[in-house]
């Protein structure tokens, strides 16, 4: 089975150009009140390229985030068409892929059993002394 190195380039290139424009639309274009200070944390290209999912992460500093999270990415999915259409301007292309927003809670799990692991660890140093 030959590798595609090509390809897997290829749509790396796109993921990354997509991530970069978004990020932008992100930071300055888009005015929904509901999309909180966010970055995108990841973009996974479908492998036909036809859709691709974005991880929205939300700054650390955002108020009762669960909520904000959700109101984010109905915000973003409400301009999805605005998005897609400034995307196929941008990188000149004819076919922009389909945009699923997602929210990225993996920094936020992380550092919850980074916590828990270090509450057990205090605990096992307790009972040893």
């Amino acid at each position: 089975m030959p590798e595609h190195r090509g390809r897997k380039h290829h749509q790396d290139r796109v993921a990354e150009t997509l991530r970069e424009e978004i990020g932008a639309m992100i930071g300055g274009e888009l005015t929904d009140p509901r999309i909180a200070s966010c970055h995108i944390s990841e973009v996974v290209l479908n492998p036909g390229g036809k859709s691709a999912r974005i991880y929205v992460e939300l700054d650390k500093g955002t108020p009762e985030i669960d909520k904000a999270e959700i109101e984010t990415v109905a915000g973003l999915e409400a301009a999805k068409g605005h998005i897609r259409f400034e995307l196929k301007e941008r990188m000149g292309k004819r076919h922009v892929p389909e945009l699923t927003f997602l929210a990225d809670r993996s920094g936020r799990l992380t550092a919850r059993i980074d916590e828990l692991m270090t509450r057990g660890r205090k605990r096992q140093k307790a009972k040893a002394e």
